[in-house]
């Protein structure tokens, strides 16, 4: 028997479905029905009972699947493992994400990964709100997928993952709580949590210094993480800027999440250093942007932008 046709006998044992087998493997229903009838013709027995509702493995077919899988999953993991070798695609992959969606994302992107490339483990973690880019530089990440602009020389960009409407964030008894919507302009009467360590123009752009009519926006306590920011405008320190999703990543009964009506979206996409680009980090930007395509709330599989600084 050829590999292809242990594939089709296997997923057909698993659907117990021609046309579901079809489409997963990629080919015609006429062409599972051809290779089954073939594999019967040569083993002298069904494998599979057909009729109008249902297919069921005869027991001839069970006990073919049962002797076939664990040594045909062996085989599919030396040749996994063999094309990472060849690809240099082994050892450890760190991934930073902000935003339990993020996280999600790269959770899923590393799990199809490590089918593809078992010699290759997937690290993830939180990155700090307050070291944008410091934990690439010093390599304790390889790639991370965070909130955008990231303008700095030695960084290069990846395409819009994720792109959410604005929100603020503010106590459940707030002015504001009520509103069907604030404005940039709201952010002048109420102190704004600040960040101590990103660069200033990521500052600007989500934690702004005055209003779009020029008027200042008064400065609230600093913080380095995000449970904290939540704790203080739980607590009626502040107020703070974010994706409109937070509201179902991290609710509580203290808080509100007001939307915006005319500020820009918050962006999140993919950096990597530069100088430490590599097979790794190239396949796991390719995983991240298929599993994209399809997964909920993420703008879908685009091109990676070439170059460094910026957008």
């Amino acid at each position: 028997m050829e590999l292809r046709e242990i594939e089709i006998f296997l997923v057909l044992a698993d659907e117990l479905h021609f046309g579901r087998t079809a489409e997963r493997l990629g080919v015609s229903p006429g062409r599972i029905s051809q290779v089954i009838k073939q594999l019967e013709s040569r083993v002298g027995a069904p494998l599979f009972v057909r009729t109008s509702r249902q297919v069921t493995p005869t027991p001839v077919g069970r006990q073919l699947r049962d002797d076939l899988a664990p040594g045909y999953q062996r085989i599919k993991q030396a040749i996994a493992e063999a094309t990472a070798n060849g690809h240099g695609i082994t050892g450890v992959l760190r991934v930073g994400f902000s935003g339990a969606w993020c996280g999600n994302l790269i959770v899923a992107a590393g799990n199809l990964f490590q089918t593809r490339y078992p010699a290759c483990k997937i690290q993830i973690q939180e990155a700090a709100l307050n070291d944008r880019f410091g934990p690439l530089r010093t390599r304790e990440l390889d790639l991370q997928l965070t909130e955008f602009p990231a303008d700095e020389p030695d960084v290069t960009t990846g395409p819009v993952i994720f792109s959410h409407p604005r929100a603020l964030t503010v106590p459940a008894a707030h002015p504001l709580a009520g509103r069907e919507s604030v404005s940039l302009e709201d952010l002048a009467d109420y102190p704004l949590i600040t960040i101590d360590g990103p660069p200033q123009y990521f500052l600007d752009f989500h934690l702004p210094r005055r209003t779009p009519l020029g008027r200042p926006i008064p400065r609230g306590p600093a913080t380095t993480a995000w449970q904290e920011v939540l704790s203080l405008v739980s607590a009626g320190k502040a107020v703070c800027p974010t994706s409109i999703h937070s509201a179902d990543y991290y609710s509580r009964p203290e808080l509100a999440f007001v939307p915006f009506h005319d500020a820009p979206t918050i962006d999140f996409g993919l950096t990597w250093l530069t100088s430490a680009e590599n097979v790794y980090i190239r396949t796991f930007v390719q995983t991240i942007l298929e599993v994209a395509a399809d997964f909920p709330g993420a703008v879908g599989a685009g091109q990676i932008v070439s170059g460094t600084g910026g957008r």
